[in-house]
């Protein structure tokens, strides 16, 4: 009889446990003992998963790009059009993609030199599918539109937070994105 390989579910709470350190307290908190001890697995047990602290950035940036490729087809298909998808996608909800985002953004404060070059492929990516939509000139001022409103929103819930009310805001950056097509 084969022996069964081990389901991966240590190691997504090993790397949902490094995301969430990352998120809450920041690059430097996220110690391989403190993502254990958060994990509920030994060192060992993580060490297993990951031999140290790069391979699960490594892992948590593959995750990011699934994540955003995702989105990212979705905000090329949308029907309303790539910036009010933007925009409309812009607040703070606590999915996997917002997690994961915060969290490369604190690799990101740290000058981690392989999440900045993501990042920036992400932005580029976001700058395209806005500048097909609005032209150019008005891609990077609903960039700016959406991550303000992502900003403001994460501040406004807080960790744990229920998601605040944004529908008057929404729409009427959603208005504005109509006069910049116009």
């Amino acid at each position: 009889m084969e022996a069964m390989a081990r389901k991966p579910v240590a190691r997504e709470a090993i790397l949902d446990a490094f995301e969430a350190l990352l998120i809450a307290e920041g690059e430097r908190a996220a110690t391989l003992d403190a993502v254990a001890a958060r994990a509920g697995v030994s060192k060992g047990g993580l060490l297993y998963h990951f031999p140290n602290k790069e391979a699960m950035i490594a892992v948590l940036l593959e995750r990011l790009d699934r994540l955003l490729a995702e989105d990212l087809a979705a905000m090329a298909a949308a029907p309303e059009g790539a910036a009010a998808y933007f925009i409309r996608s812009s607040v703070w909800a606590d999915t996997p993609l917002d997690r994961v985002f915060v969290a490369a953004t604190r690799l990101a404060e740290v000058a981690h030199a392989e999440t900045l070059r993501r990042m920036a492929g992400v932005q580029a990516s976001w700058l395209a599918l806005l500048a097909a939509d609005v032209g150019p000139a008005m891609a990077r001022p609903v960039l700016y539109m959406g991550d303000g409103l992502y900003f403001n929103a994460m501040l406004d819930r807080g960790p744990g937070g229920s998601a605040p009310e944004l529908a008057g805001g929404v729409e009427d950056l959603l208005a504005a994105v109509e006069r910049l097509r116009n």
